[in-house]
């Protein structure tokens, strides 16, 4: 099945989202209106994912799926079969979006080893689109050589008004790369913040609310992600929010605090 609905701004994250309760978060969150879902092999919800879908009332062609590849299947020959087990979680033919989740662990693995093969499992028709997360400005002009510009779609960081990871964003917007905010609420922490909880009251909505808003506002997309049902409805919500130019501003302005996911084999962040 070839699928051709574009990547919706705002999905519902799908860590944490395991077994019964999973599928039922997941499937309250295609009840409220989330059409994207991204899930990655490392979180262990590609069943729940899959099944959610089926159970639901949705096409399969309305809802936009992102997986990631782990890290343990970044070596040579391991990318396509690791998708097609993806596939088969799912139950699905193609996804819309494959991503690799992270680069490999203190670059053992050169980054064309498992971009080749990402692109192989593209032209394969595994999946529609192509994209990286946690991969730094060195680490994408790397990728441009290696599959040349404008192959990515997307790049998933971490991302939102406490951490906005200026020079990454700033860099995948002039390279056409779409931007995907993990940890869009911070964990929780937005509540807290004195600006945002000003805007919030002015719109009568909440500080994770505006903070979602915020990075939609930016031309992001946001995967939010909760197992409480009031919780994806205000999640969901955050996507009918207009802020004004003086909003974005005062968000804009909030002083930045340090990333929240750093490990120690990660890359040399931007």
């Amino acid at each position: 099945m070839n699928l051709q609905i574009a990547m919706p701004s705002l999905g519902f994250g799908t860590y944490g989202r395991r077994d019964v309760a999973g599928v039922r978060a997941i499937r309250q969150a295609l009840e409220v209106g989330f059409r994207h879902l991204d899930t990655a092999q490392d979180y262990q919800t590609e069943v729940e994912v899959g099944q959610a879908i089926r159970e639901s009332a949705i096409a399969r062609d309305s809802v936009y799926v992102t997986t990631k590849v782990a890290t343990a299947n970044l070596g040579a020959g391991l990318v396509i079969p690791s998708l097609q087990a993806s596939l088969r979680q799912l139950q699905v033919d193609q996804v819309d979006l494959a991503l690799i989740h992270w680069p490999a662990p203190n670059g053992a693995i050169e980054p064309a080893v498992y971009l080749e093969q990402l692109k192989q499992a593209q032209d394969a028709g595994l999946c529609r689109d192509i994209g990286v997360s946690n991969f730094t400005v060195a680490l994408l002009e790397r990728a441009k050589v290696v599959l040349g510009p404008q192959a990515l779609t997307c790049n998933q960081v971490e991302l939102n008004p406490l951490f906005k990871n200026r020079t990454l964003a700033d860099y995948c917007d002039g390279e056409g790369i779409r931007v995907t905010c993990y940890l869009p609420i911070a964990r929780g922490r937005l509540s807290g913040n004195p600006v945002l909880a000003q805007i919030a009251k002015a719109h009568g909505k909440t500080g994770e609310q505006i903070g979602i808003a915020w990075e939609l506002a930016r031309g992001y997309a946001a995967i939010p992600t909760s197992s409480q049902h009031d919780r994806i409805i205000l999640a969901h919500g955050a996507g009918e929010i207009n802020l004004t130019p003086a909003d974005i501003a005062a968000i804009d302005a909030i002083p930045d605090e340090p990333r929240v996911i750093a490990p120690a084999w990660g890359p040399q962040w931007d």
